[in-house]
């Protein structure tokens, strides 16, 4: 079994600054952070010198290792690609071993879907040398039309290059029907990192999911885990709490130590059944 280390996402803390949030998760035990905001504020490339090289100190002081740096990148939008390369180089500074992209946005005809996929590959393959040169990895992420991992699948069908996978959200690929053993077997050795939330169908919420306190929805992951576990993956689990795209759920003083011990409880019980 594959020692699997666990993270959680900035976007817990809408309200506390970067310093405070990365301090109450390592006390909580918590060993990486997904960079998501900082002191509340979605990250942007255009960060100065002085603000990235305090990030920088911020996460090395609190013990932290950096999993991965969320941008907002969606490959088929007009010229990606000086965005993706300064997220790159962002990446690189702050020793993060890979940056979260979008795929951007689908059509309901089968051809014109294929052209924007042959278009964000295009895109990926140009910038592939420089994220060679920088040692940071480009994952994409099943999310919006590429909630699916076959869509995503098909994307990296057409990148032959281990700078570039996927990015496991554990909600989405359940979301629109797919089970854990698909998600893995269309993805299989390109997962590059992996978030876990749990959500159960709401009729009262908008996407028509409401998300919860892990365990207590309807997304299998413990399941997920459990095939991570026993296949090749050796990245980061992420908690990702959205607390601030939903400021309704629960505080993260509750969620995210609730989420890491079962995390942890769950982990210690698949160690024991896979031995």
């Amino acid at each position: 079994m594959n020692p699997l280390r666990i993270a959680f996402s900035t976007l817990a803390f809408p309200e506390a600054t970067l310093a405070n949030a990365t301090s109450l998760a390592r006390s909580w035990g918590y060993t990486g952070i997904e960079l998501r905001l900082i002191d509340g504020q979605v990250i942007e490339s255009s960060l100065s010198a002085a603000e990235r090289a305090r990030v920088k100190q911020t996460v090395a002081g609190s013990g932290l290792d950096i999993a991965i740096v969320d941008s907002m990148i969606q490959l088929a939008t007009e010229n990606p690609e000086p965005e993706l390369r300064r997220f790159l180089e962002l990446a690189n500074e702050w020793e993060s071993p890979l940056i979260r992209i979008y795929g951007g946005q689908l059509f309901e005809s089968r051809r014109a879907n294929r052209v924007e996929i042959e278009l964000a590959a295009a895109v990926l393959e140009r910038v592939i040398p420089t994220a060679e040169q920088l040692g940071v990895a480009m994952a994409i992420e099943t999310h919006d039309a590429f909630s699916a991992s076959a869509s995503v699948a098909e994307l990296l069908g057409l990148v032959d290059s281990r700078w570039v996978g996927a990015l496991w959200d554990t909600h989405h690929p359940y979301r629109v029907g797919e089970s854990p053993v698909e998600v893995r077997k269309n993805l299989g050795s390109r997962v590059l990192h992996v978030q876990v939330k749990d959500a159960r169908r709401s009729a009262e919420h908008k996407s028509g999911w409401q998300y919860v306190l892990l365990g207590d929805g309807e997304v299998p992951v413990r399941e997920i885990i459990g095939l991570l576990a026993a296949g090749d993956y050796n990245g980061y689990i992420s908690v990702e709490w959205e607390k601030y795209w939903h400021p309704e759920i629960q505080e993260p003083e509750i969620a995210l130590p609730q989420h890491l011990k079962l995390l942890q409880e769950w982990l210690q019980e698949i160690a024991r059944e896979q031995s």
